[in-house]
């Protein structure tokens, strides 16, 4: 429907390169049934779990990434196992994207045994690695029915090739630009998806390399950086996950280099507001994002 957020977005031509979510660390709880338009509250959850759940951020360490928690469950009506999984992804110590671990719990109110600091960094007690993708595709249509009509298509035929990679989520952020994907441990946040887009994307991932054409950016990385990053990669055509490394910022300027390249690259970034879109089906006031424009040239030795 031309009405939709969505649609809007795309008639205005607006650009989702540097929208990724900005937290740097990922606690995912398995929660099926249906989610409300405020998740953690609105859902099944015990009132205790989702007190401790949503009150983490409050338990991050000074200048430690920010958490944030997203509840998922599998596509379609599947019925619960006896058991939950918890996921937690971190920023990898020795190479880009993030650290992804798994546990197993009989009772979602186990979490309540965890230290929060820990839950709040990405460290779950018991947990071991987690070998392989994960496709998240928000689907939350309490929250934005774009997400349910445009998302819930792309987790169902993500989920036929990749079953135990892929998973509903409540909220990605970016509702206009649904249907919308976060992809660890790469920790690449896609946009602007359909069936077809979403196998392609993410088959380029599970080799190793971003899908520039849909991509919005990086999680846990401020939003000039992301849009540096991919205006680098698509001038010089880089596709490969680990290719560029942000080796500084600071106020208005990011410095990149890539893999095996000599030279680095310097990026001035300036942010103006855009053109007015709804960020949301329903929103009564349509609202200017950041634009980020991006000039690149060599950095001088």
């Amino acid at each position: 429907m031309t009405d939709r957020c969505t649609a809007l977005s795309a008639a205005a031509g607006e650009d989702q390169s540097g929208t990724a979510p900005g937290e740097g660390v990922w606690l995912l709880v398995e929660q099926p049934g249906p989610w409300g338009r405020k998740a953690l509250r609105q859902s099944e959850l015990p009132d205790d779990v989702a007190a401790l759940l949503g009150g983490l951020g409050a338990h991050v360490a000074p200048g430690a990434p920010d958490v944030r928690v997203q509840l998922v469950r599998r596509p379609g009506r599947a019925e619960p196992g006896s058991r939950r999984t918890v996921l937690a992804a971190r920023p990898a110590e020795d190479a880009p994207g993030l650290a992804v671990t798994r546990l197993e719990v009989g009772d979602v109110r186990d979490l309540l045994d965890h230290d929060p600091a820990d839950l709040a960094a990405g460290r779950l007690a018991g947990a071991a690695p987690y070998e392989g993708p994960l496709w998240l595709v928000c689907t939350n249509g309490r929250r934005d029915v774009c997400c349910a009509e445009l998302g819930r298509p792309v987790a169902a035929a993500l989920a036929e090739r990749w079953p135990e990679a892929t998973w509903e989520t409540t909220h990605l952020g970016g509702h206009r630009f649904s249907a919308t994907l976060l992809a660890l441990p790469a920790g690449v946040a896609l946009g602007r998806l359909d069936p077809v887009t979403a196998l392609a994307a993410c088959a380029e991932l599970a080799e190793g390399r971003i899908p520039l054409d849909v991509a919005r950016g990086r999680v846990g990385v401020p939003a000039t950086v992301q849009a540096a990053e991919l205006v680098l990669r698509r001038r010089l055509g880089v596709r490969g996950v680990d290719e560029v490394a942000v080796v500084g910022r600071g106020d208005g300027w990011v410095e990149l280099e890539v893999r095996g390249d000599a030279v680095r690259w310097y990026a001035a970034v300036t942010s103006h507001p855009g053109v007015p879109s709804p960020a949301s089906c329903g929103d009564a006031t349509p609202k200017a994002a950041p634009v980020h424009e991006v000039v690149l040239r060599v950095r001088e030795p």
